[in-house]
């Protein structure tokens, strides 16, 4: 099938289809997994330095073997590229001015809704009641994680501010990418020129804020780094591979399901409380997941 026939049949007629929700989960863990390796890395910049190395090296390579996307596509490229700058500025301010455990929550939270709103009022991919319904109820438990220890006070307001500007980034790049990847006629193309174009920016800018000594300052952390960048790759590639052939707001929503994972990695490597009610706010993200699964069989 043609890219012009597929993108007239609509994402459902794409092959594998019937594999997205599998794909999306798979993502959320790598998601969650790479963000724990970069939170544990106590300089923040060596950490997001490191990923953008992984991203620029992996990428470099990439570009080589991957057909060219289409010329519609580059302008979602380059705009995306600038949004997952900022979204990286933005997650490395988050994680160092607060807590794992309740910013990632935040972060993740914000995009589900302001994706499914965006993508029923622009972008013609409605949601059916059940879907609305499945939606809602992710979006509620990810707001109960997120206040799971209390409400925010004063002083946490900085943090909270950067951890919901990184979800708006979040719902930006990932629309961005779900129309843009539809342009590229190249999934594995589309995501090559993409990190290409965004990973060198926090590498060279660290280099001139910190100058040689920034070098001496990876070196201890080049396995953690570098290995959360490579997941990293590996769990957005997963998801714009699910954008080609889902809807965006289902894809949204169910990738968010790295909250609950990363719930259980702040509990067990960072030793921070999970309690009654991270429980059950983890328990209504995932009956969510249940609903929109059965609005979307």
């Amino acid at each position: 099938m043609s890219v012009a026939a597929l993108s007239m049949a609509g994402p459902s007629a794409l092959p594998g289809a019937g594999a997205v929700p599998y794909v999306v989960l798979a993502a959320a863990v790598l998601h969650a997994t790479w963000n724990a390796l970069a939170h544990a890395i106590k300089d923040k910049l060596v950490g997001f330095v490191l990923i953008g190395l992984a991203f620029t090296g992996v990428a470099a390579v990439a570009v080589c073997l991957t057909p060219l996307p289409q010329p519609a596509a580059w302008p979602f490229i380059a705009g995306s590229a600038t949004l997952q700058v900022v979204y990286q500025v933005l997650l490395l301010q988050t994680y160092r001015l607060g807590d794992f455990g309740q910013l990632y929550p935040i972060a993740r939270g914000t995009s589900p809704l302001l994706v499914a709103v965006v993508a029923t009022l622009a972008l013609g991919q409605p949601l059916t009641g059940g879907g609305v319904l499945g939606v809602a109820v992710i979006c509620l438990g990810l707001a109960g994680l997120a206040v799971a220890d209390g409400l925010p006070r004063r002083e946490q307001l900085p943090s909270l501010a950067a951890a919901v500007g990184t979800g708006v980034m979040i719902a930006g790049y990932t629309i961005t990418d779900g129309v843009g990847v539809r342009h590229s006629g190249t999934v594995s193309g589309y995501l090559a020129w993409l990190y290409l174009c965004q990973g060198v920016v926090l590498p060279v800018a660290a280099c001139v804020l910190r100058g040689p000594a920034l070098f001496g300052q990876l070196r201890p952390f080049l396995l953690r780094g570098l290995g959360g960048g490579v997941l990293s790759l590996l769990a957005y590639g997963l998801v714009v591979w699910a954008q080609a052939r889902g809807d965006l707001a289902t894809i949204a929503a169910l990738r968010e399901t790295s909250i609950v994972i990363a719930a259980a990695i702040g509990a067990l490597v960072f030793h921070e409380p999970l309690g009654r009610r991270r429980i059950g706010a983890s328990a209504t993200v995932l009956a969510g997941i249940v609903v929109l699964e059965l609005a979307h069989p």
